[in-house]
C-alpha cells in the first residue's frame, strides 16, 4: 500500500493506493498564504498522521512547483510563499521513517491519466487555480531535470503569460468567481457567458497549439475544475488550434479527452 498526497492551491488531497485503486482518501483546505515553513510541515504532517496505517511502504507527493525528484527538494512554489527551498524527502523521511518521493503536481496527474488512454505521447494539461502540463511518453514520464518540462504555461502571452488566460484566473480577472455558476448560465443560453467560455476556448487553443509544437502528441488530457465546462469551449479551442497548428495530418491522429477526476493525480503520486 502507497499514499499519495495532491498539494494544490486551494486544497490538500491525501489517498491511500492498493492494486492501483484509491481504498481511502480525505481532503483538507491547503495552507494558509501567511503559514511559515515549519507551519506548513507540520500541518502537512498532521494529515499525513491521520491517515497513515501500518503496511504503508511509500508515500508519493504532487508540488504545485518545480523540484529536485532524486533528492525529493521543491524550489519555489508559486501559491506557497514560505516555499522557498524545502527538503521535502528528508524533512517527511525524518518524520516517519517511510521512503518518500516527490514530483511535479502536473506530471503526477499525467501519471495517473495517461494509464487511462490511448496514446504513444500523452500531454495532460489541467485547467485550475493554475495551468499545469504533464508529458507522458511510451508510459514513461518526462519531467525533466528538475520537474520543470512542463511549465510552458508561463510562456510570455499578451504580455502577462498563457497561464493567465488558460485557468482560473482568465475567469476571475474578469469579474467570474465561480466558474462552474457561469456555465450553468452559458447552459440557459446567457450570452455574455457563451462569449466568454469562447473566448476562453480560443486562448486555450493557442496554448495546445505550443503544446503541439513542443511536444507533438496525439493525445492530450484535460482536466482541472474548468474541465467540466468543455462542452462551451470545445468548439472554439479546435478552431483556434486548427488556424494555428499547420500539420493536418498530426491534427486528424490527436485525440482530445476530458478526464476531470481530481484522484488521477493521488494516483500518479502514489506510483512515482
Amino acid at each position: 500500500m502507497t499514499l499519495g498526497i495532491d498539494i494544490g492551491g486551494t486544497t490538500i488531497s491525501l489517498g491511500l493506493v492498493e492494486g492501483g485503486e484509491i481504498v481511502k482518501k480525505t481532503c483538507v483546505s491547503s495552507f494558509a498564504k501567511d503559514a511559515t515553513l515549519q507551519e506548513t510541515m507540520d500541518y502537512l504532517s498532521s494529515q499525513i498522521a491521520a491517515i497513515l496505517v501500518p503496511g504503508v511502504s511509500k508515500i508519493g507527493i504532487g508540488v504545485p512547483s518545480v523540484a529536485d525528484p532524486v533528492k525529493g527538494i521543491v524550489y519555489n512554489a508559486m501559491n506557497i510563499p514560505s516555499w522557498k527551498e524545502v527538503h521535502m524527502k528528508e524533512e517527511l523521511e525524518k518524520r516517519f521513517g517511510i521512503p518518500v518521493a516527490v514530483n511535479n503536481d502536473a506530471n503526477c496527474y499525467a501519471l495517473g491519466a495517461a494509464s487511462r488512454v490511448e496514446g504513444s505521447t500523452v500531454v495532460t494539461v489541467t485547467l485550475g487555480t493554475g495551468t499545469g502540463v504533464g508529458i507522458v511518453t511510451e508510459g514513461r514520464l518526462f519531467s525533466g531535470t528538475h520537474c520543470g518540462a512542463g511549465e510552458i504555461a508561463s510562456l510570455p502571452y499578451e504580455g502577462k503569460d498563457y497561464e493567465s488566460f488558460c485557468s482560473k484566473k482568465f475567469f476571475t480577472d474578469r469579474g467570474i468567481l465561480n466558474v462552474k455558476e457561469a456555465a450553468e448560465e452559458a447552459d440557459q443560453g446567457e450570452p455574455a457567458m457563451l462569449s466568454l467560455f469562447c473566448d476562453f476556448g480560443a486562448r486555450l487553443g493557442e496554448f495546445l497549439a505550443v503544446v503541439m509544437f513542443a511536444y507533438d502528441a496525439d493525445c492530450i488530457v484535460l482536466g482541472g475544475g474548468i474541465s467540466h465546462c468543455f462542452r462551451h469551449f470545445r468548439e472554439s479551442m479546435w478552431r483556434s488550434l486548427r488556424a494555428l497548428y499547420p500539420y493536418q495530418r498530426s491534427l486528424d491522429e490527436l485525440t482530445i479527452q476530458v478526464l476531470s477526476d481530481a484522484d488521477y493525480a493521488l494516483l500518479g503520486a502514489a506510483s512515482l
